[in-house]
């Protein structure tokens, strides 16, 4: 079936998308194992700072060279540390905000946030013992949050490109859907200029009126074909008009051409007053029409098509409920789309050209109320009310 090409389209959508994931983990995994490998090697940098204060406390004898040790001391510029001594007294710190080590407390906090992060090394000498408490460097923490940040902005790129290329692909989409429609009446008009003559010859000659008269009237339908296929890529004009009578009529329509093995029924929740909205006329029949033809085909020319038509304060709404095959619940918006069909014979194009009357043209919305597999369907259009 011709739907065929949107499983292709959602296969290659999860395989994208699987795609990404794996890049995302691999880029998460490697990017941790630096953030392991970085902790391991500032860890050892605080152990050495460590190791070149014992040193320091140790040192008796003051002409001895202590250059060394104190570069050891000087060099940790990245590392955030505290140093402290048993009873918890800070004795020195290093690498942290400098406008915010002398509000009371915030060294001790700092301990708190240090010692959930890394367990503190212990420094043992002849005068007591003294504890280093260290937490991971603002680089580290960078590396950290890397990945997401990458995976963010790659993300954001690819919902931007998709959404340019979505636009220019349903732009030209549009394109064909008018030039197509646009020649289709220019084919239509032809022929259809010819019969208008022959009906009137035909008139001058004993042909029965009824002949003439079912004629006329199949002219008639062309020329409303022809005029619905013209509109279609340019801005049809809306005027008010009497949603009730225009829904009826068109169902009246297709009855008398249907099977009569289906039952219709026409049901308005109050008196049969005028539900005023703005409309195309002839696109508006051509929806309605569309969505009648798919029920019957659905029912296979047997069941019960019902049309409820409603009002709220908001909005107008046309309800068309039929008793077919109904529609899984993964197609409910999928149907609405160009080539998708379930008809071995179908070409997929009736309920996407009634959403693109609806919705770009009336400002309405068209989709599935209600759908159940060997139950049927409910089809609903929701239109504005007309303005006073």
């Amino acid at each position: 079936m011709r739907n065929d090409i949107y499983q292709v389209k959602n296969r290659w959508k999860i395989g994208l998308l699987l795609t990404a994931i794996l890049i995302g983990l691999a880029a998460t995994f490697y990017s941790n194992h630096l953030v392991s490998a970085l902790q391991k090697q500032e860890r050892k940098k605080v152990a050495l700072w460590a190791e070149a204060t014992r040193k320091l406390a140790e040192v008796a004898d003051l002409e001895a060279d202590l250059s060394f040790l104190f570069q050891v001391v000087n060099d940790n510029s990245t590392v955030p540390v505290i140093l402290a001594n048993e009873q918890g007294e800070i004795i020195a710190h290093r690498n942290l905000d400098s406008a915010k080590v002398r509000k009371p407390g915030y060294l001790q906090k700092q301990i708190g946030k240090m010692k959930q992060q890394h367990d503190p090394i212990r420094i043992d000498f002849q005068g007591g013992v003294n504890f280093i408490y260290y937490k991971d460097s603002f680089i580290l923490n960078l590396l950290k949050f890397y990945p997401l940040a990458v995976l963010g902005i790659i993300g954001a790129y690819l919902l931007v490109a998709y959404a340019i290329f979505s636009s220019t692909r349903r732009a030209e989409q549009n394109r064909v859907w008018a030039g197509m429609a646009k020649e289709t009446a220019h084919q239509i008009g032809t022929p259809l200029s010819s019969l208008l003559g022959w009906i009137e010859i035909l008139k001058t000659h004993e042909v029965p009126q009824d002949i003439l008269d079912e004629m006329s009237k199949d002219v008639d339908r062309l020329e409303k074909i022809t005029q619905r296929f013209s509109k279609i890529g340019s801005a049809p004009e809306i005027s008010s008009q009497n949603l009730v009578e225009i829904t009826r009529k068109s169902m009246n329509y297709i009855q008398v051409r249907s099977s009569k093995k289906i039952n219709f029924q026409f049901n308005l929740p109050e008196e049969d007053a005028p539900i005023l909205v703005n409309l195309n006329l002839e696109l508006y029949e051509w929806v309605i029409e569309n969505l009648l033809r798919n029920a019957m085909d659905a029912m296979e020319g047997i069941g019960e098509i019902e049309i409820t038509i409603g009002s709220t304060s908001g909005y107008a709404f046309v309800d068309v409920r039929d008793t077919g095959k109904g529609v899984k619940t993964g197609q409910w918006k999928r149907i609405f789309r160009p080539g998708f069909t379930t008809k071995k014979r179908g070409w997929g194009l009736g309920l996407s050209l009634a959403h693109r009357i609806i919705n770009e043209y009336h400002d309405g919305q068209i989709f599935v109320k209600e759908s159940n597999l060997g139950k049927g369907t409910t089809i609903r259009i929701k239109l504005p009310h007309a303005k006073d």
